[in-house]
Order: C-alpha cells, then sequence, then structure tokens
C-alpha cells in the first residue's frame, strides 16, 4: 500500500473484522489517513469492498492462544482498538478491555454494538430497524396511513452507528492528548440513532411537528418539500421551503401564486400537491431539471447511485473515485493543508511486517 496523507496520519488502529457499522467507521479513519490493520479471521467474510479499503489485512485466529497472542502484539503497539462483538464477547475471548489497557494505557477501546455495553436488550440480536424502532427514529419515517419505513440501513448502521464510532475514536484520541491514558468508547447504534433525532425532539417541543407521520414540514407532508414524479417515471426533489424558494419554484413551474392555495395554509395542501403533481408529471426529469437550473428553487433531479457519480457538480468535485474497478464515494472531509490520499483497495499483510513499520 502506496504512503498514505490525511490528518490521522501517524494514527495506528487495529480493526476486529466485522459488518457495516464498525468497518465504516474505521473506513472514515482509513481515509483520513491512519494506518488501520484489519484483523480477519481465517476464510474471512468474503468481503473486500469499498467498506473495506485503505486496509492492511491480517489473518489471525483469534480463537487460540496463537493468535490472540498476536492480537495483543499489535495492541501493545497501537492507539485504537475497535470491535464489534456482543458485550462479553471479547473478554471470553481474553482481549476485553482489562487486557488491553493492561498493555498499552495509551489504547482508545471502541466498541460497536447495536444496543450498548449494558442495558436489557445489550445481549440480543438485532439489525438497523430494530435499532431505529426502539430509537424512536422509525415511527416518523413513512407516508400518511402506511407503515413507517426504514430508509435501507443508513439512519442506525451507519449515521447513528459508524459515525459516531469514527466521533467517539477522534474525541477520545484528542482527550488523550492532555490525560494520556485512553479509554473505552461504548458506540451503541442504538443511541446514535436517537442522537439523529434531536432536531424532531426540539420541533415537537415548540409546537412544530404536529401532525402524524407524513403529515409534517420535513416529512412529506408539505407539498414544497416531497418528491414528484415525472412524465417519463423519473423524479425530482422539491425543497422549497422559504417563500423565495417557493416563488422560485412557482416560476419554474409556471404556475401563478395568485391562484393558488397559500403555501402554509395546511388545510389546502392537499389541492396544492394535486396541482404540483399534474404540472410534474408534464415533463420529464431531464426536462423540469433545465427549467430548474438557472432558478434558486431548491429542486433537484433524483440520481441513481450510478447517475450521481456522472452529475457535472459530482465529476467537478472528484465526489465519486474508483477503487480496484469499483465505482464509490471518496474520503470526506476534506482538508487544506493535510489532503487525504485517494483511496486504495486492501491489501494482504502479517503481523511481523505492521509491527516492523509501526517500531
Amino acid at each position: 500500500m502506496s504512503s498514505k496523507s490525511g490528518p490521522l496520519t501517524g494514527v495506528k488502529v487495529v480493526e476486529l473484522a466485522g459488518l457495516a457499522p464498525g468497518p465504516f467507521g474505521c473506513m472514515v479513519l482509513a481515509d483520513l489517513g491512519a494506518d488501520v490493520i484489519l484483523v480477519e479471521r481465517p476464510g474471512g467474510t468474503g468481503l473486500a469492498g469499498p467498506l473495506q479499503r485503505n486496509r492492511r489485512v491480517v489473518t489471525l485466529d483469534l480463537k487460540t492462544g496463537d493468535g490472540i497472542a498476536d492480537l495483543l502484539r499489535l495492541v501493545a503497539q497501537a492507539d485504537v482498538l475497535v470491535e464489534g462483538y456482543r458485550p462479553g464477547v471479547a473478554e471470553r475471548l481474553g482481549f476485553g478491555p482489562a487486557p488491553c489497557t493492561e498493555i498499552n494505557p495509551r489504547l482508545v477501546y471502541a466498541r460497536m454494538t447495536g444496543w450498548g455495553q449494558e442495558g436489557p436488550l445489550s445481549a440480543a440480536a438485532g439489525h438497523d430497524i430494530d435499532y431505529l424502532a426502539i430509537a424512536g427514529a422509525l415511527e416518523p419515517l413513512g407516508r400518511p396511513g402506511q407503515p413507517p419505513h426504514a430508509p435501507i440501513n443508513l439512519l442506525a448502521d451507519f449515521a447513528g452507528g459508524g459515525m459516531l464510532l469514527a466521533v467517539g475514536v477522534l474525541a477520545a484520541l484528542h482527550e488523550r492528548e492532555r490525560s494520556g491514558l485512553g479509554q473505552v468508547v461504548d458506540a451503541a447504534m442504538v443511541d446514535g440513532s436517537a442522537l439523529l433525532m434531536t432536531f424532531l425532539h426540539g420541533m415537537v417541543a415548540a409546537g412544530m411537528w404536529r401532525g402524524g407521520r407524513g403529515e409534517n414540514l420535513l416529512d412529506g407532508g408539505a407539498p414544497f418539500y416531497d418528491t414528484y414524479r415525472a412524465k417519463d417515471g423519473g423524479y425530482l426533489a422539491v425543497g422549497s421551503l422559504e417563500p423565495q424558494f417557493y416563488a422560485a419554484l412557482l416560476q419554474g413551474l409556471e404556475l401563478d401564486a395568485g391562484s393558488l392555495p397559500g403555501q402554509m395554509n395546511r388545510s389546502e395542501w392537499p389541492e396544492l400537491r394535486r396541482i404540483f403533481t399534474e404540472r410534474f408529471a408534464s415533463r420529464t426529469r431531464d426536462e423540469w431539471a433545465a427549467a430548474f437550473s438557472t432558478l434558486d428553487a431548491c429542486v433537484s433531479p433524483v440520481l441513481s447511485p450510478a447517475e450521481a457519480a456522472e452529475h457535472p457538480h459530482n465529476r467537478v468535485r472528484g465526489t465519486f473515485v474508483e477503487v480496484g474497478g469499483v465505482r464509490q464515494p471518496g474520503p470526506a472531509p476534506r482538508f487544506t493543508r493535510t489532503p487525504a490520499s485517494a483511496p486504495s483497495a486492501p491489501e494482504a499483510t502479517t503481523v511481523t511486517e505492521v509491527l516492523a513499520l509501526w517500531k
């Protein structure tokens, strides 16, 4: 693997192989320059995709004494250890926080779980949709009169899980600069999912979220903050909340404000939605995109993941990159003095080779 750059250059991370949230959090750290060593079990997970990029990979059998000994050799030199087992598993196998921090008091021991390290559900199985449900983040998602609908596994696994893990690791590393000591980071997807809903709790308290599912300003209830089907089956995303953007929306749709219901008249939202629906259905998605391209209306074409990589804005910024023949989002955010390197595919290494470089 070529030399890496980024604001986390010099940070040494040991990642125990897992699925989704842990790999994503470690991908973020690796993208930003950390040297992440992925510890795979014999036979591996069969995964070597975008979430595993920028890694060097060692294979250890952590059910054997030799495998644990090699892991602890890495831990002794590392800044961070990331594991995603159910609570108690790492302890039973012999590499829980106690033995790891005994040999390396500066170690940040990061734990990625669904339910956290304690609580009635801590030992239970779960997936993204379950964590959202218990966090109160699933119930508001969807259309009126329809079941709640999970936005694939973006919220709990990645935003409330892996990204929360990365933030926790960075905070612990920052605190270590003052104390000289590491600590355990308990990153739970149920906590992260609840945290993502902070704004909604504030809106409820302020009386600004009074309707049921799909009946409010930002959940598709407002006809000027929703998606609309175009003539060709494509969709437009409309986020024309503020008066000036709403005025530009009407201009682009060639509608006269004087002949329409008032923007904030909730009782007439169904009629306003009917008018917008009919109007958007009269042209193709790309025709509408062209019509709105010169208007500040907050109207955008809904792109597929493949189309997004070809959008002119994303192409100019280099938002998407190709790694190992797979197109994928590039590192973010961006830095002026310490930009991240171009991502690379994972490559195999050994504990001995890692330790020789970490001296």
